[in-house]
This record gives C-alpha cells, structure tokens and sequence, in this order.
C-alpha cells in the first residue's frame, strides 16, 4: 500500500479518536452558565472599576443572578450604573432593589501648601505609594496628602485631579462614581466615600493625623488637634474623637453646621451650603433708629 495513503489514513483515525475524546469530555465536564448572567452582564456599565465589590462587571452579574435565585439582591449595588441600570436589573431578574443613597468621594486633607509647607524634598519615584514607603514625604505630617496624584491615575471617569495651587486633588462631584478606585490608591487613606447628602450637602473632619494637638498644628496649621469642642457642641452624637482626631458619622449628622463654628483650626468643612446673610448692622442711635447718634451731631 501506498505510505502516503497509510500515513493519512492514521491521521484521520486519530483526528477521528480525537474528536471523540474531546465530544464525550466535553457532555461530561460541561458548566452551565445561567444565560441570565450573560444578559445581566450587557446592562451593567462595563466599567469593571471594582466599585460594587467584585473584580467586575461579570462577577456582579454572577453575584446578581444567584441572589435573584435566593431571593436576596440586598447590599449589591453598581456605583457608576446607579439607580437606572440597577432598576433594568431588577426588572430582569424580577427583584426589587432598594436605591441606595448616592455616594461622593471625599478629600480629608486641608494641608494646602500654605498650611503646611514643605521641609524635605523627594527625589524618587514620584508616586504617592513610593514616597510613602520612604517616610512622611515632603513635609512633617505623616498622615496628610502626599501629593503625587495617584488617586488621579486610577479613576477612569476622570472625576478627580490634582490642584497646583493648593496642591491636594479636587472631586467633580459631577464625574465622580463612587466606584472607590482613589480610596484603594490613597496610601494614606485621606479618602473616603460617604453620602453625597441632602443637595449634595456634607461635613465632614478634613483631616486625619492621629498626633497629638501640639504635634499636629506644628506640622499643619489646619490640622485637627483632637480638643473634642466639635463633641460637645454636636448635640446628636454625631461625633467622636478617637486617637487624637475627630469623626463625623454621616449617618447621625444633621448638618446644623455649629461644629463647624466650634473648630478652633478650621478643619470641620461644610460642602454646598448657601453663603451665610450678611448681619444687619446696628443702629447708630438705639432709642431713635432713624435718627443720627447724638456723638454725630456734637461732631458736626
């Protein structure tokens, strides 16, 4: 017989037992993927920012589909679809969801350029992940902004940049998503997601430096030095002081501001609130109002 012939007659019979092999493992070793997730899947974003918890898009479809199964679809929530693309979800998987309240990132740092100056300069790697591994950075806190802008190179929505006269990043509060990328690059933990509030109003303490007063304001003039005025002023105990530095829970505050006029290093900050009426000045005569002050008329 022809070795050619033979050669491809072995091929084919061993492409053929291949063939086989590779159907049966198939039927026998096949997963089954609810083409619910599938569906899921092209209503959610596609960011893939991890916002929600999961590594992405598809994880949360996944996560979504087997609470629908269970009954429970609590706690799961897409940050940058929001409430529209979690309300289509809900109609797909025949769920009702609760509208979770929207969220903001939030910068906890006043330590401008002016408030706290440099005394050092760095020469390395310019990432704030870097130049916190090596120290405080470029000036005495330990605990304030560093500056390098990695919260900037990791939100996708271009909802955060870098000011150059203050030196410390700003939030769009338009852009941003609360998908939480800045708070995981913060080496320093300066920020933080909490509720946009009502109008978009919120106090928070901007600042996190854990020394004591002394060391805090030497470092920072604008730094919280832990004095607990904020604590007895809030009469909704919305505020506690812990390792030398306050915190406003968001859940228990009512936004009367009168923490704000008791923090004597101004490190309380109050978001959005309409500017405060100028105060009618006094009149010049108290008993007579429309008439000019007696010390006015000896003047004269």
């Amino acid at each position: 017989m022809n070795p050619i012939l033979i050669a491809v007659i072995v091929l084919g019979v061993i492409g053929l037992i291949a063939a086989i092999v590779l159907f049966v493992c198939s039927k026998r070793f096949a997963v089954y993927e609810d083409p619910r997730i599938a569906q899921v899947n092209e209503l959610l974003p596609g960011a893939n920012c991890g916002g929600c918890g999961f590594a992405g898009c598809g994880g949360m479809a996944d996560a979504l589909v087997k609470g629908a199964d269970t009954g429970s679809i609590e706690g799961l929530n897409c940050p940058v679809g929001g409430a529209d693309v979690m309300g289509k979800v809900a109609d797909l998987l025949g769920m009702a969801i609760a509208n979770g309240e929207p969220k903001v990132a939030v910068v906890r740092c006043n330590g401008t350029c002016t408030m706290r100056p440099r005394v050092n300069e760095y020469a390395g790697l310019r990432t704030c992940a870097a130049m916190n591994a090596c120290g405080a950075g470029e000036t005495n806190c330990g605990f304030g902004c560093l500056g390098c802008g990695d919260c900037v190179a990791a939100c996708q929505f271009d909802a955060i940049r870098m000011n150059p006269e203050t030196g410390l990043p700003e939030v769009d509060e338009d852009k941003c998503t609360a998908c939480g990328a800045c708070v995981k690059a913060c080496p320093r933990n300066i920020i933080e997601l909490r509720k946009k509030g009502p109008k978009n109003r919120r106090v928070f303490v901007s600042c996190v430096n854990k020394d004591k007063g002394a060391v805090a304001m030497k470092a920072c003039k604008a730094a919280c030095i832990g004095c607990g005025k904020c604590v007895k002023e809030c009469k909704f105990e919305a505020i506690t002081v812990e390792n030398n530095v306050s915190y406003i829970d968001p859940e228990k505050c009512r936004l009367c501001k009168k923490c704000v006029e008791a923090c004597p290093t101004k490190a309380i900050h109050a978001v959005n609130f309409p500017a405060p009426k100028p105060k009618p000045e006094a009149p010049e005569n108290p008993e007579n109002p429309s008439q000019p002050s007696e010390r006015k008329e000896a003047q004269a």
